[in-house]
């Protein structure tokens, strides 16, 4: 395994900070965003394209289109757009989010749209990662289904799971799948006191000998599995980007985790 960042581990810094904070903790890739912080919508592809080849930092993925499992509205045009930005700016994925509202998405509206994504997806030369979300309002919880209708879609060529530590806990899921695992979010929940359906994303810290989620455990069962990807840190707590030091603190779990999983 190796270890990548995302940006919303640090979303106050610009891009060309958040590249310099990746080398000096020795991560050779990152992930962007399109939320927190707006890389996509505020840096032309090219620049960023530009800024990682300068660094030596590889582009995991563009994080994220949502709701992929919704084949309407303004959709497919997003999918489009974000497809031919990770094309231009180097980026090797698209993470793609499902409905998480409370609305139910029928199976056959999932296995649709991954068809309508599969042709963008070739088109374009990248990856599709679906990352199931264990919210217990969410239209996709476990990647058993979602692999089931990626290979009702004919999309196993272009379609690979996000296994996400944290949605995995929530979704209560035993099985891990690292043969159809492209990438790993790891993230950590300390409170003790917090039942296990209210956590949140706010509730996502680093991982530390505090974490609830077994991080380790899960990143030990997929390398016995076989998985040998990216493992992308995902922190939304307000403590970790707020954190004065968020250098030091990073690179004290990375080392925690390293050392779990060695």
């Amino acid at each position: 395994m190796r270890f990548a960042l995302n940006h919303i581990a640090t979303p106050k810094l610009s891009l060309a900070d958040f590249l310099g904070l990746a080398r000096r903790l020795g991560m050779p890739a990152i992930e962007i965003r399109n939320d927190l912080p707006d890389v996509v919508g505020t840096v032309p592809a090219g620049a960023v394209r530009a800024a990682a080849v300068a660094s030596g930092v590889d582009i995991l993925s563009i994080n994220a289109l949502y709701p992929f499992n919704v084949w309407s509205g303004d959709v497919p045009a997003r999918a489009l757009a974000l497809a031919d930005y990770a094309q231009a700016c180097g980026a090797r994925a698209l993470v793609m989010c499902p409905l998480n509202d409370g609305t139910p998405v029928p199976h056959g509206d999932l296995v649709a749209a991954l068809r309508e994504l599969v042709p963008i997806l070739r088109q374009h030369g990248i990856t599709g990662l679906v990352e199931p979300l264990g919210f217990p309002v969410s239209s996709l919880r476990t990647k058993r289904e979602a692999i089931e209708a990626i290979r009702e879609a004919g999309a196993s060529d272009v379609c690979k799971l996000v296994h996400d530590t944290f949605h995995h806990h929530l979704a209560g899921e035993r099985e891990f799948f690292p043969e159809f695992t492209g990438l790993v979010h790891i993230s950590g929940v300390r409170e003790a006191d917090l039942a296990l359906n209210d956590m949140l994303d706010a509730d996502r810290a680093l991982v530390d000998e505090m974490d609830r989620l077994n991080n380790i455990g899960q990143l030990r069962a997929l390398a016995t599995g076989g998985y040998a990807g990216a493992v992308s840190i995902e922190p939304f707590a307000p403590s970790v980007h707020d954190d004065p030091d968020p250098e030091a603190a990073l690179r004290a779990s990375f080392a925690h985790v390293a050392q779990g999983v060695a």
